[in-house]
This record gives C-alpha cells, structure tokens and sequence, in this order.
C-alpha cells in the first residue's frame, strides 16, 4: 500500500472526513465524489460505537456551545456517527471512484463493524497511541494501518509499533500535533526527520489541523510521504473541525504541491544549461570592446559583449578567451570567434 510512497518518493493523500459530514450520508457520499477527483488516495471516515466508548458520566452529561448537535455528549456524538448500514455504501463509492475506504475505529465493536464491511485501510488515532491490546488487535486483522503519534513519547509509539509489527503489516507513522486548529507555529515538522532515523521500518507522514496548504511541502521535504488532511464541503459549517479543514480547491491545491515537490529537487542536466532558448535568443556574445590585433593578448579590458541575431562565442565563456593570443585582428564591436583565437 505505502510501498510506492517509501521507496519511489510518491506522496499519498488521505482525504479525512471525520465527522464533517454531519451524520448525513448524502453529504458523506459527495465527501467521497468531491475529494477523489480532487486527488485524494484514500477517503477516510471515523467510527464509533458511543454507548460501549463512552462511559454514562460522559455519555449523559450536558452538552452546550456553538458547534453542538445535541443537549447531551452522547447525543451530539450519536448526532455526527453514520449509520452502519450506510459503510458499505460508502466502500463500494470509494471503490467506484477508485481511492481506498479507510476509517479510524474508536474501539472494538467498530473495529469488528469495520472488518464486516471490509476497509482498506486502518486507522490508529493518537488517542489510541500507546493503547497496545487496541494496538494488538488493530493489528490481527491484517490490514495497512496509519498510526497518528499526537500527545505521545517514543517509548509509547515504539511499543505501538512493535505490537503492530508482530503481525508483520505495513505500518505509517505520521506525526501529528494534536491541536484543533494548529497554528503554524506549532506544527514542529522538524519531528518527522526524527521519527525518520528513529523507525525506519516505517512509512513515515504527517497528520496537520493546519488551515493552510504550505505544510504538505514543507512535510515533505523533511521526509513525510504519507499525508493526512481534514476536509469539508464548506468552512463555514458548524463544526469544531470545519476551519481548519480544506475545501475542494484547496485540497487539490495541497495535492498537486506535495506531488510537485519531489519533481523540483533534482539538478537540472548540465548538458541543457546554457542552452535555454532565452539565452539563444537574447544571450549576449563576446564583443572587442577596443581594436585587438593580430599577436595580441586578450585582457580583460579589451572584452564587452553585445546581442547579435546569431550567438557566438558567450560571454559566460570569457574566462576561457581571456589570456588567450589573438590570432588576427578584430575591429572594435565585432564578435571574436573560436578561430580569432590559439
């Protein structure tokens, strides 16, 4: 799955939905039409079965503020889940647009749910980090699995990935900074070369609740090749995670520049350089810029250059004529050519 990515350099882009579509499966299937044409590798949703995750205390306390969809946490919760029934409507749009169907179960009934209906790929958040029996049966199954490293040290991310590796699975591990939004200033890209040298048994990316695009280039040039960006139909939505998530034209953007940075590292081929049309066109020559006879050696007060229609000898050469003995004379503003020159 990440293969391409670790060994060619080739970034995949994880369109991640959440919760953005707001418990409506309508708006989750265009999440699927919008952003796969936009250039997304894989769709990813969240999955939870609220009533086995969250305690009664938490399930049934009030709940209030300008983004909620309930009077209580449960409520709002059970508010943004979609329906069971409605995952494999989402595969078979993930498969018909072809990008990977990917979620993030939060516990173990959706876990199994998601076996069910078969994902392509899996999802360790970083509230799971370090989570080893969760871990361990994410691990079972036998799936590519992205494992998010917000809020962890390298003790708890070693001892997740080592439990994920006893079932010899591909593993990508993104750094995440687990803030919502994420300023700019706390993205700490500078982790990913760390966690680079530190597993290199994995496929190294970067999960950002930036609202920007610069941080997928700038991700991979420090080393990430997979990427994780929330999304949404419309920042203006309610919703924590509607403002720091991208829209179409921005995820395409996001896309597009992380696919391009690894075109713009390699050195220009020497033979083309000197060659661009704009210097054959407009490349001045070297000119006497007073008479020069015959026996004469070139100083360099006795050079200038001038643009001719043709190009001869370019003044970028000039160290090469410099010194050299005249072979016969040149008037002042005429070009000096190879066989002016011993």
């Amino acid at each position: 799955m990440f293969e391409s990515s670790t060994n060619e350099g080739i970034p995949f882009v994880i369109a991640e939905v959440g919760q953005n579509h707001q418990g409506e499966l309508d708006l989750a299937r265009q999440f699927v039409d919008v952003f796969a044409s936009a250039g997304a590798d894989a769709i990813k949703f969240q999955t939870r079965n609220n009533r086995y995750l969250f305690a009664d205390d938490a399930y049934f306390a009030q709940y209030q503020g300008e983004h909620t969809f309930g009077p209580t946490y449960g409520a709002h919760r059970e508010a943004l889940e979609l329906k069971p029934e409605w995952l494999p409507i989402l595969r078979q749009d993930c498969k018909d647009r072809g990008v990977c169907f990917m979620s993030t179960p939060f516990d173990e009934p959706s876990l199994e749910l998601l076996i069910e209906v078969g994902v392509d790929i899996l999802k360790i958040a970083s509230f799971d980090l370090g989570n080893l029996p969760f871990a361990n049966r994410i691990g079972a199954v036998g799936l590519p699995t992205v494992l998010s490293t917000g809020g962890g040290d390298v003790v708890q991310i070693r001892a997740t990935v080592d439990v994920l590796a006893d079932h010899n699975i591909e593993v990508a591990l993104l750094h995440c900074v687990s803030e919502y939004p994420c300023d700019y200033r706390r993205l700490g890209l500078g982790q990913i070369r760390v966690l680079k040298e530190l597993f290199p048994e994995c496929c190294i990316g970067s999960s950002d609740h930036f609202n920007g695009t610069l941080s997928g280039p700038v991700a991979y040039l420090e080393g990430a090749r997979v990427f994780e960006k929330h999304v949404t139909l419309d920042r203006s939505w309610k919703g924590t995670d509607q403002s720091f998530s991208l829209e179409r034209e921005g995820f395409r953007r996001f896309v597009r520049d992380v696919h391009r940075v690894r075109h713009m590292l390699p050195p220009k081929d020497q033979k083309d350089v000197g060659n661009e049309p704009v210097f054959n066109k407009l490349g001045k020559s070297l000119v006497a810029r007073r008479s020069i006879v015959a026996g004469q050696v070139i100083q360099i007060d006795d050079l200038s250059g001038k643009i001719f229609k043709t190009q001869y000898i370019p003044v970028r050469e000039s160290n090469e004529v410099i010194g050299r003995v005249a072979r016969r004379s040149v008037e002042i503003g005429l070009p000096i050519l190879p066989e002016d020159l011993w």
